[in-house]
């Protein structure tokens, strides 16, 4: 493949993670920059979730995702994107695999304040924070909310990150996304590409999307000729 440059940097916090209970796996994310949930994440429900983040390089996705494909672990996942990247010092990456097990990296050239937590089952990273207590807050919530589902978790998650004071210029974009062991397609993909307050927007999306994720998810692609309509379905 072509060399791998330093790409656009962004500045992000984000936590990813496997629920225990369902093996779900999945990601909220929240940055300055537009658009976050088309660039940084990426998902296979059978493989792992990882994020490439800081000067973000999506090119680093696909490298990463293909080794977890392989049956390889996080940690060498981890290595491979590293190993294709000429600027590795200057990114943050997580991932989870389909075990579980984590790997985490926060080059020495990421713009402070940056660095990650790792967890049981989870990663929680940032970079160009306000400082070393919003990766806590969101690591110290996702620990503390088990018994919710993951992606109610997650998105605590962010939300807490945020009120710990987040990124110094705000955010502007944020997405939750997850899938489920079962399908190849997310149980949830909710994205805020462009707001004044998006982890904000993303909970108040997530709330209207919730009571339709059923709908969406087992009975229109699954039984059409017994899906009633939108309407019928909420009333």
């Amino acid at each position: 493949m072509d060399e791998i440059r330093l790409g656009v940097e962004r500045h992000t916090f984000t936590i990813l993670a496997k629920c225990p209970r369902t093996g779900a796996l999945g990601i909220a994310i929240a940055t300055y920059s537009l658009g976050v949930g088309g660039y940084c994440p990426a998902i296979n429900p059978q493989a792992g979730v990882l994020a490439s983040q800081a000067f973000a390089d999506p090119r680093l996705r696909p490298i990463g995702m293909q080794i977890l494909e392989s049956g390889s672990s996080a940690e060498q996942a981890l290595k491979g994107m590293q190993d294709a990247d000429s600027y590795a010092d200057y990114r943050q990456i997580g991932i989870v695999d389909a075990q579980g097990d984590v790997a985490a990296y926060t080059g020495p050239k990421a713009r402070d304040w940056a660095g990650h937590e790792t967890g049981v089952g989870y990663v929680a990273m940032g970079n160009v924070m306000v400082g070393p207590q919003v990766v806590d807050a969101m690591a110290r919530t996702f620990e503390s909310t088990e018994t919710e589902v993951l992606e109610e978790r997650l998105l605590r998650s962010i939300e807490a990150g945020r009120d710990a004071g987040g990124q110094p210029e705000g955010q502007r974009s944020a997405a939750l996304i997850v899938y489920r062991v079962e399908e190849s397609y997310p149980w949830m993909d909710l994205r805020v590409d462009a707001h004044d307050e998006p982890v904000g927007e993303l909970r108040r999306v997530y709330e209207l999307y919730q009571p339709m994720a059923d709908y969406y998810y087992y009975l229109r692609p699954q039984d059409p000729a017994n899906t009633p309509t939108q309407q019928e379905w909420v009333a």
